[in-house]
Order: structure tokens, then C-alpha cells, then sequence
């Protein structure tokens, strides 16, 4: 029986719940992030609850075929699932929605003919049914953006509520971390980079501590991702789109360079690949800003990307790296290996930024000839910028950083390491694990 471990976007689910002006939800997120888990699990609050699996019960579709009256509908699939559906007492739930484009259109007539109704959708590969719909709920459906665990949430599914809620609520560089905490929080953050936070990762983490079984479980998630190519666009094949994927992983950190992926592949159907696996959620793209004032996307140049793979543990068992490799390594190649530092950090604004918005995530580097300066992120806090860079303790140079600080005229930047919490000139160090204390105001 899978395990409920706590989520960051329960307490989105719960303000829905209670919002006298809430609109239909649709939960969006790449496959097997937890987002029917999190919607069952908000179901427990509820005293009815039907769940409508569109993949599985195909007949149901039909319903919908015939034109959309919601309270013939609810009476329909009230008397299907023998369950009442009431205004206020009643979750109804319909998952793998994408399989019917005309219940996806029904969302919108839910808030205009039952606003009192608290209805749910969520699906696998959404975002395709989605874009043939462009137009199908603007105003009247709202949606909510999943991903894997965070760190805060892998270190709540094993119990240590007290270390997570001590990083965030009693730590800065003015009140340091006792030395023992910090440490057993950086062996915590290595076992995390190689579990990573698929739900199901974690669940057979927390109950065996067995890091082969957990790189099992990452090898069936990626078959079943490659299964799902053929699903995708049939001009594209699941060769290139599977190659592709691997690419994004063996380029963490960089920018994306199209002809590593093939040199006799043309660059059109590159760039068709990675807009599928960005559609499917598996891939994020961090995007150049000029970083010249809010908001950052008004200046960008799209030629310069770098991409996140979804999930870091996925991406260890997809690059084949070992144990050892995580757990036995320095600090400097900790941080260093394979952009996997800078791939975590840029996951982890993701998990902890608003779940109503469709992450944006942007990087600065000096275009001009011979200009040598990169920033990993720049984020917008308090309206204002700050850059982020993820560095190997106390060995890493900041020579980028304080350039942008300069050319930016920025009140300081953050410099994320497996150091303590400390300070250095315009410079505030947050350690790695503790990515989560940016979102505290």
C-alpha cells in the first residue's frame, strides 16, 4: 500500500478547498509526480468523494458526447459510481482527463453552471490535449503547477520535521547551525541527490534505505517516459526524442549545444524535441536574461539555454553514475560533478516558488566577444534582482557574481555551497539544503 508523505502543495489544496471564489482546479505536472495522490489525499476531508479515471473508464467518455448540462452530468455519474454528488460534501475528481477534450472544455461550464461544486482534473502528458485547447477555461478554470518532493518534503517523509523546520525558522548567518546538524544535513542532501524526489523514489527509500532499489524504481519511470515518445508527435522518433532527453542530462549546467545531441540531426527537429519534452514536463529551460529590470522575460535571448531534467534522481540512473560517486566524493566535486549541483538548486526554486504559475526560470552571462562572466540564476525577490550561484565552498570564485553586482547596481547576491550560513561582502551564503529559507519572506 503507497504511503502519504506531506506536500508543499497540500496547503494549496486546502486554501482552494475554502475559497468561496474558487474556480475548477487543474492540477498540471509530468507524469508520476504525486499530483492524484496529493487530490486523494485531499479527498479525506470531504465527506463523498468520486473519482472519474478517464483512461480506464473509457464508457464515461460518452457523457460527455452529447452536449454538457453539469447537473445531468453530476446525476449521471452519481448514479455510475453510487455516490452522491453534493455542493460542499462532495470531490469530484476527474484523472487523466487528457483522454476526453470535450471534459476538459466541461471544466469551464462547472464554474459557470455549479460554482459550488469543488471539481478536480489532473493527467498524464496534459499539457498536449491542452495545447489543441487554447482557449478552454481562460477565466473560469485555474491551475496548479506539481513536481517531484523537495528536500524539505524528502526530509518530512523519513520524520525529521524538526531538522527541516530548524534550517528554516532559527538558522541565518547572524545564528549559526551547530556543525553536527550542518553535516548530518549535507549526508542527507547527498542521499537526496541520488533518491531524488519521484513519490515513489522516496516511498522505498524511507522503507529499505537501499539505493539500488530506488535506481530500480528511476529506470521503470524512464522506461515508461520512452514509452510515452510514441505518443508525442508522430514526425519525431522516440530515438531522437530518447537521445534528446539523455543530451539535456549529459549538458546540465551548460548552455545547449544542439549538435551534441547528433551532428547529422538538423536543428529544427532538435529544437521540435526539446519543445515535446517541455510540453511533457520532463525537461525545464533556463533562459538568458539580460537581467536590465523586472520583469526578467522582457529581455531575453532565446538562443541561449540551458535545460533542468525533471528530477535529479532520475537523472543520476540516467547518466549511470554510482553511489560512491555522490556519497565518497570532496565537496568541490560534490558541487562540481556534472551540473548536477546547479540542476538541484534550480529545481528547488521551482518547488518552493508560487504552484500557481508556470515556472520561469533565467541565467545572465556577459554576450559581448571575450567577456567572461556567468551567473547560474537570477531571481526577482521583493522587486528587486539578485543573482544566484552555486559554488564548491570556499574555493569557488565570485569574480561573475560581483560583476553582475556592479553592472546591475544589485544590493547583493546569493552564493549557495556546502558551507555553513555565513556572509562576505555583498554576498549572503545559504547552503544547499537549505534553499527553501529564500522563500521565507
Amino acid at each position: 500500500m503507497k504511503q502519504y508523505f506531506k506536500r508543499h502543495i497540500d496547503s494549496y489544496l486546502e486554501e482552494w478547498k475554502t475559497d468561496l471564489n474558487r474556480k475548477p482546479l487543474l492540477v498540471r505536472g509530468a507524469r508520476q509526480v504525486g499530483k492524484s495522490s496529493a487530490i486523494r489525499q485531499l479527498s479525506n476531508s470531504f465527506k463523498y468523494f468520486v473519482e472519474v479515471n478517464l483512461e480506464k473508464q473509457q464508457n464515461v467518455k460518452l457523457l460527455f458526447e452529447a452536449g454538457i448540462d453539469i447537473k445531468l452530468l453530476c446525476s449521471q455519474l452519481s448514479a455510475i459510481y453510487n455516490t452522491p454528488i453534493i455542493a460542499g460534501e462532495t470531490l469530484l475528481f476527474f484523472d487523466e482527463i487528457q483522454e476526453s477534450e470535450r471534459a476538459i472544455a466541461s471544466l469551464r461550464y462547472f464554474y459557470e453552471d455549479f460554482p459550488e461544486l469543488h471539481v478536480i482534473a489532473a493527467g498524464s502528458l496534459l499539457e498536449f490535449a491542452l495545447k489543441k485547447l487554447p482557449s478552454y477555461g481562460v477565466g473560469r478554470v485555474r491551475s496548479l503547477y506539481m513536481y517531484p518532493f523537495s528536500f524539505d518534503e524528502f526530509l518530512w517523509a523519513q520524520g525529521l520535521v524538526y531538522p527541516a523546520e530548524y534550517k528554516r525558522n532559527q538558522v541565518d548567518s547572524e545564528h549559526p547551525m551547530p556543525l553536527a546538524l550542518h553535516q548530518e544535513l549535507v549526508t542527507l542532501l547527498r542521499s537526496f541527490y541520488l533518491v531524488g524526489g519521484m513519490p515513489l523514489a522516496v516511498q522505498v527509500w524511507v522503507n529499505s534505505k537501499d539505493f539500488g532499489q530506488c535506481a530500480t524504481v528511476h529506470n521503470d519511470i524512464i522506461d515508461t517516459y520512452f514509452d510515452d515518445f510514441s505518443k508525442y508527435k508522430k514526425r519525431i522518433s522516440p530515438l531522437i526524442l530518447s537521445n534528446t532527453l539523455k543530451s539535456v542530462a549529459l549538458q546540465a549546467g551548460n548552455k545547449f549545444v544542439y549538435s551534441e545531441v547528433g551532428v547529422e540531426l538538423n536543428s529544427t527537429i532538435i529544437k521540435d524535441a526539446l519543445d515535446l519534452l517541455m510540453l511533457a514536463g520532463l525537461i525545464i529551460p533556463v533562459i538568458h536574461t539580460s537581467a536590465n529590470g523586472i520583469p526578467l522575460g522582457a529581455e531575453t535571448n532565446s538562443r541561449y539555454r540551458k535545460f533542468l531534467f525533471l528530477d535529479i534522481g532520475l537523472m543520476q540512473s540516467l547518466l549511470g553514475l554510482q553511489p560512491k560517486d555522490i556519497l565518497l566524493s570532496s565537496e568541490i566535486d560534490f558541487i562540481n560533478k556534472g551540473g548536477l549541483s546547479e540542476v538541484f538548486a534550480g529545481l528547488e526554486l521551482i518547488k518552493y516558488s508560487n504552484y500557481l504559475k508556470k515556472p520561469e526560470l533565467y541565467y545572465w552571462q556577459r554576450t559581448e566577444r571575450n567577456a567572461q562572466a556567468e551567473v547560474d540564476y537570477v531571481i526577482t525577490k521583493d522587486s528587486k534582482i539578485y543573482p544566484i550561484e552555486v559554488k564548491a565552498s570556499k574555493s569557488g570564485s565570485m569574480q561573475s557574481m560581483y560583476k553582475f553586482i556592479e553592472l546591475k547596481n544589485c544590493d547583493f547576491g546569493y552564493r549557495l555551497s556546502l558551507e555553513p550560513f555565513s556572509t562576505y561582502p555583498k554576498v549572503t551564503v545559504i547552503p544547499l539544503y537549505a534553499l527553501s529559507n529564500l522563500y521565507l519572506t
